[in-house]
């Protein structure tokens, strides 16, 4: 059994974050302790414990040694399917029941597959984890007897659909499947996709997946880690109770690093459906994680392309103006990695351009070389995102787990953290010569359609296989109904454990204060990590532009974070990095935001600097420029994606016309084209006032120095009034009306359908939202349950209302595999009238367990609450609000229930949007009965259909 205690203590940037025993009587306010307990069951697995008793709640988190690294040429898929397949059921747990009873106990859960390793976790009040111990023990020891075909088939589908929708359905979507099969050799574990081959997928079968299960998911192949609110011993007894007597499977090697080299530069392309703006991606071979150059590489990527001092940012963006965003990574995973840049071009641009631009700002990089200071503000920034990583126990959970599987001990965090501490500019300098200087690369030109003129040179067609659009077939398979049988076991695993009184609602103390400029501040303390998170939220955003002249409010906040009056873009950038802070600004439907994160001791300085955007704006040209071509590039980029697509013409089929919400934030190419400095500058006249600001601080300060920090802005900000326009809004639907956008040969059909509801400060939206919760509120909603877990149509299907200070919308959504359309829209019609039946006693009792008990885990993080406030300040609740829910939630009754279905749910009345393949799935929804059915373009005009 081994002990390991470690301690942090936050000095001075670097100092701080990397010598964890220095300096503990200066800084002993800001102590942080975190210990944690590592031993080995006698059956090989690894348990690692850590106890943090600040919420009520506990992180379980298994993570396996099977990543897609462990399949084979014409089986690959199999790690991420089994992932899926997982969920399903065991010996002890029936079909779907895996979700819906940590839902039922108020937790949350999930999975992932990446290359190297596969996990598992739950978050769940402190009386749940029992429950969870018995769930995932059943699924490790208790699982492969119960793996039918039918169930098999159906996450088949599911994961097919996944592939269609991240992949196919996306512009640039196949680029890391030509990239990996160009870059590492036909057996080298990385040359396949995480997802899978389609036809692996469609060809796999149930021996095959029995087999993988068998070598890989065993307790010898999984490190188990328990983070929260939990006794030691406790938990020793509950570990070694569910999952002692599962038995030892087959022996997993571990995989030695497998680096590899290209002999030559290959040059590939693709015309890619859904891209609007050609991109180029250039990548190196490097090497493995953990070792001395990876951790150089990844100084080196972002010296070389993040922020306004790096080279291919002056060269690229700035000079030639070939695109308005550059980027490089360095990816070191388990085996071997890659160094990537990215560049998607300005409309238009040649990608030959961008390749010479990128070996141009190289050059410059080799001249200039780098700083001192270069080298510490990228290190300065490691302190908070140290931090901001271990945040949550979710956070701490998988930070060990993957310590003690890639490196054998979770103490590795201690190690991991010098390794950054010893970069130096030579260690930069000499990566680069090692692994990126004039040394051969894969290059990829993905243009769109028809312009093969803007690949780079000597480039070769990239042997991309398209799926082909097929009439849906459903497939018939026999189950035999005999009884599975079950694995031995010490104790009667198919009762589910006793839980426990769950833990009781402790909302966190608040603070509100109102300055003398007239702007809010509301705060929580939270003394566990020595960082901050606040925000400064502006009523209006959106709202205030105006309609003929659409997107300034978007442009008004990039602006205002080029520069100040006294600092060059550059400058200020440089600050806030050195500070280990981070500030941003973005527009919303009705506010703009400020958000920032920072250490607790850089508060003061950052303050400053955002007072410093906020009352001294540089208005600089030039760099308005940029961002007009940045924003217009980026429009007519999404114009080709199907969900942007989708989500543009359902707010102008909604709102109408005459609504500002018919509009993107971001505007059109023209409005955006036409909008000046002055329009900028009279925006923020008129706009920018502390009597619409409200101002939200957690993280470990009181609240007397807060205000004492904001004493500066709230002497320097002066007060005015702002009107915020209102608009008409008509919801007096009367029709049932399907639109479709045609998107030629997409693989799936975005479904988009709703009406305008009310907003969510109506006595109903709660309540409203609490009905809608087994409908498709979650992942055990009906219509998920129907659309992927039985019919496997799709990746995912919800419904919900989304109501704020305006009246907002009820809407269904799915994306769907293209050839189950029609059906699919006829499930969402169905199931919505269907609805208004009522829910049994058991679906009502489900609701109220998972949003009463699901409490325990709201107000953990500071973005949580950090959102907490946010809600109270905009829509003038009460700081019990969250109580008030409850009491919502626990007086629900059958009948109040199908009253508010019946008053805010009729399918009769709604639309049915489709984005999808116009040529194969037109005529067939329009077989639905709808009261009309309207063809429309990508703006949402109506057009006439071409006779076949």
């Amino acid at each position: 059994m081994k002990k390991l205690k470690f301690n942090l203590f936050p000095v001075v940037a670097l100092f701080l974050l990397l010598g964890f025993n220095a300096c503990k009587e200066e800084v002993k306010e800001d102590k942080l302790s975190v210990e944690f307990e590592k031993y080995e069951l006698e059956n090989g697995l690894q348990v690692v414990l850590h106890q943090d008793k600040s919420d009520p709640i506990v992180s379980v988190a298994i993570q396996y040694g099977v990543g897609s690294n462990r399949e084979k040429t014409g089986r690959t898929g199999f790690a991420h399917l089994f992932e899926h397949m997982l969920f399903q059921e065991s010996e002890n747990v029936p079909q779907d029941q895996f979700f819906k009873t940590i839902q039922d106990l108020g937790g949350t859960l999930n999975g992932g597959t990446w290359k190297d390793g596969t996990i598992y976790y739950e978050v769940v009040p402190k009386n749940a984890l029992e429950t969870v111990m018995w769930l995932e023990s059943d699924r490790m020891g208790f699982l492969i007897n119960t793996v039918t075909e039918s169930a098999f088939y159906n996450q088949q589908e599911v994961v097919q659909n996944e592939k269609r929708q991240r992949v196919d359905n996306n512009p640039y979507g196949h680029t890391s499947w030509v990239l990996d099969k160009a870059i590492y050799p036909e057996d080298h574990p990385y040359n396949w996709q995480v997802i899978g081959e389609l036809v692996d997928l469609q060809s796999a079968t149930v021996e095959d997946v029995k087999e993988f299960y068998d070598m890989y998911y065993g307790p010898n192949n999984a490190t188990l880690v328990l983070a929260g609110d939990f006794e030691k011993e406790d938990a020793k007894a509950l570990v070694e109770k569910y999952f002692g007597e599962i038995k030892k499977r087959q022996e997993v090697a571990p995989l030695e690093p497998q680096r590899v080299t290209l002999a030559e530069t290959k040059r590939l392309y693709h015309e890619d459906n859904f891209a609007r703006a050609p991109q180029l991606h250039m990548v190196w071979p490097t090497l493995e994680q953990y070792t001395e150059d990876a951790y150089a590489l990844d100084f080196l990527s972002q010296l070389l392309s993040d922020g306004k001092k790096a080279p291919m940012y002056k060269v690229l963006v700035k000079e030639k103006e070939l695109t308005s965003r550059v980027s490089a990574y360095n990816n070191s995973q388990e085996l071997a990695g890659e160094f990537h840049v990215v560049v998607t071009a300005n409309s238009g641009k040649n990608l030959a351009e961008v390749e010479t631009a990128i070996k141009e700002s190289f050059q410059r990089f080799e001249e200039e070389g780098v700083s001192e200071k270069d080298v510490e503000r990228i290190k300065a920034s490691l302190e908070t995102g140290f931090y901001n990583s271990i945040s949550s126990v979710l956070g701490k959970s998988f930070q060990l787990a993957r310590y003690n599987v890639f490196t054998g001990d979770p103490s590795f965090i201690t190690q991991d953290i010098e390794n950054i501490k010893k970069v130096t500019k030579d260690d930069i300098m000499r990566v680069y010569n090692t692994y990126i200087k004039n040394k051969p690369y894969v290059i990829t030109s993905f243009v769109p359609k028809g312009s093969l003129d803007l690949i780079a040179e000597n480039s070769t067609k990239a042997n991309i296989v398209e799926e082909e659009i097929k009439e849906n077939v459903a497939v018939e398979i026999e189950e035999k109904n005999d009884e599975v049988v079950k694995t031995p076991s010490n104790f009667d695993r198919s009762k589910a454990p006793d839980m426990g009184e769950s833990p009781k609602l402790n909302i966190p103390e608040s603070w509100a204060v109102i300055l003398e400029n007239d702007m809010k501040v509301l705060g929580i303390e939270q003394t566990e990590l020595p960082i901050v998170n606040f925000s400064i939220v502006l009523d209006g955003g959106h709202l205030l532009d105006d309609i003929n002249k659409n997107g300034v409010a978007n442009i008004m906040t990039d602006i205002l974070m080029e520069g100040t009056a006294t600092k060059t873009p550059e400058q200020l950038e440089e600050e806030i990095e050195l500070l280990g802070a981070s500030i941003n600004m973005y527009t919303g439907d009705e506010a703009i935001t400020i958000s920032g994160n920072t250490l607790v001791r850089n508060f003061d300085a950052t303050m400053k600097l955002v007072e410093e955007i906020l009352l001294n704006p540089r208005w600089d040209e030039e760099e308005l420029a940029r961002i007009k071509t940045s924003t217009i590039n980026s429009i007519n980029r999404s114009s080709a994606n199907p969900n942007v697509v989708a989500n543009n013409i359902s707010n102008k089929i909604l709102y109408g016309k005459d609504h500002i919400f018919a509009y993107p934030a971001s505007g059109t190419a023209e409005s955006v084209e036409s909008i000046t400095m002055q329009d900028l500058k009279d925006f923020y006249a008129k706009n920018f006032s502390p009597s619409v600001a409200k101002f939200h601080i957690v993280g470990n300060i009181k609240k007397d120095k807060v205000v004492e920090v904001l004493a500066s802005l709230e002497e320097n900000w002066k007060s005015k009034e702002v009107t915020i326009p209102t608009y008409a809004l008509n919801s007096e639907r009367d029709k049932s009306s399907l639109y479709f956008v045609d998107i030629p040969d997409a693989k799936q059909s975005i479904i988009n359908i709703g009406y305008l509801s009310m907003a969510k400060t109506d006595p109903d939206y709660f309540p409203a939202t609490v009905m809608n919760y087994k409908l498709g509120g979650s992942f055990s909603g009906n219509v998920n349950l129907i659309l992927r877990e039985e019919k496997g149509y799709t990746y995912g299907a919800r419904t919900g209302f989304s109501g704020s200070k305006i009246p907002g919308t009820f809407s269904a959504s799915s994306s769907v595999r293209t050839n189950t359309t029609a059906e699919s829209v006829g499930i969402f019609r169905e199931e919505i009238e269907k609805y208004k039946e009522g829910i049994s006693e058991d679906d009502l009792q489900f609701t109220k367990n998972a949003l009463i008990k699901s409490n325990a885990r709201r107000f953990e993080s500071q973005f949580a609450l950090l959102g907490m406030l946010q809600d109270i300040s905009n829509y003038d609740m009460s700081k019990s609000y969250i109580a008030d829910e409850e009491k919502i939630v626990r007086e629900m009754t059958l009948e109040r229930h199908k009253e508010l279905a019946n008053k805010y749910l009729d399918a009769k009345k709604m639309g049915y949007l489709v984005v999808g393949d116009a040529a194969t799935q037109y005529e067939k929804v329009k077989e639905l009965g709808f009261d009309e059915v309207i063809l429309m373009d990508k703006d949402g005009n109506e057009i006439k259909p071409v006779k076949q």
